[in-house]
């Protein structure tokens, strides 16, 4: 459903992009993760058509979002990562100015505005003013106003910024029952481990390069050699730190309250004969057995800590 190919984009001096490469098939969650001035808006700017590229060629649904915008326009649902509201009007005329911007006729508005409210779960604000919603409020509302003509596509530029942890929350459940029905999603976000749960791929950009993509669990084994243990003990802790430290295939240790978090590079057989000593040796371990890592790991893993 969206094709990039070698993408560039160049402001005079400053390299935005450089020679991305990325498919997302239709029906797929895309989680595009990265530090501030990576590259993620200007990308998505690039797909909504706001922005030329350099060099490179993105496709949505076939069309080239260069020579053929309008066709594009009429796929997509984009949602800034800031976009400007309409204080003056209700959060039903908001809606139906955009539905009648998209040639939804009268009876068709009513209908479409009614269902995009009930799916953001602004049905009991319909006639309140938008500057007098809440932040998140008006989070689901611009997201209401990318869905009024029915996209087959929906660019999410950050959706979840500056949110309090509900509005976050209700923010998650939408675009997962968006999701479920079907549409073809590509969402940036900071909010690493939510991105997890949601999306069915990550791409990861610094820089303005891919550098790494795949699955979340994929991208963790591929970018760690090593596993994490974590080991619950009732006492001994001081000692049984000192003791891993000193062990072969264990790269460090460190006391996380009750437990101890230990990075180990060994095989299943050398993790089965290291708690077996443990054992042997009488420490009262009360838990043994590997963590799994999560995006944000991931994330610090693949990244520099470059951007702005």
């Amino acid at each position: 459903m969206i094709e990039i190919k070698e993408l560039y984009k160049t402001f005079g001096r400053t390299v935005a992009l450089r020679g991305i490469t990325l498919n997302i098939p239709k029906g797929q969650v895309y989680g595009f993760v990265g530090p501030n001035g990576a590259g993620k808006t200007t990308t998505m700017s690039i797909m909504a058509t706001l922005m030329s590229p350099t060099a490179g060629e993105v496709r949505v649904g076939g069309y080239d979002c260069k020579t053929q915008a309008k066709e594009v326009r009429r796929l997509i649902g984009y949602m800034p990562d800031f976009f400007g509201v309409y204080d003056n009007l209700t959060a039903y005329e908001y809606l139906d100015f955009h539905g009648a911007s998209y040639g939804l006729q009268p009876q068709e508005r009513e209908r479409v505005i009614l269902q995009m409210l009930e799916l953001v779960q602004l049905t009991g604000k319909t006639n309140e003013y938008v500057d007098q919603l809440s932040r998140g409020m008006k989070q689901r509302l611009g997201l209401a106003r990318a869905l009024v003509h029915n996209p087959q596509v929906l660019i999410l530029d950050e959706p979840a910024s500056g949110l309090d942890p509900r509005a976050r929350i209700e923010m998650r459940e939408i675009i997962k029952a968006l999701r479920d029905a079907g549409k073809t999603i590509i969402i940036s976000s900071h909010i690493l481990p939510e991105l997890a749960e949601m999306c069915d791929t990550i791409g990861i950009i610094e820089g303005g390069e891919l550098v790494a993509e795949g699955k979340v669990q994929e991208i963790y084994e591929k970018m760690h050699a090593h596993r994490l243990l974590r080991i619950r003990l009732l006492d001994k802790h001081e000692t049984l730190l000192s003791r891993l430290r000193d062990t072969s295939h264990v790269i460090n240790a460190v006391q996380d309250g009750a437990d101890i978090m230990a990075s180990f590079n060994g095989s299943d057989a050398e993790q089965a004969t290291l708690l077996a000593s443990l054992l042997a040796e009488g420490y009262p371990l009360v838990s043994f057995g590997e963590t799994e890592g999560n995006l944000e790991d991931v994330f610090l893993e693949v990244t520099k800590g470059g951007g702005s």
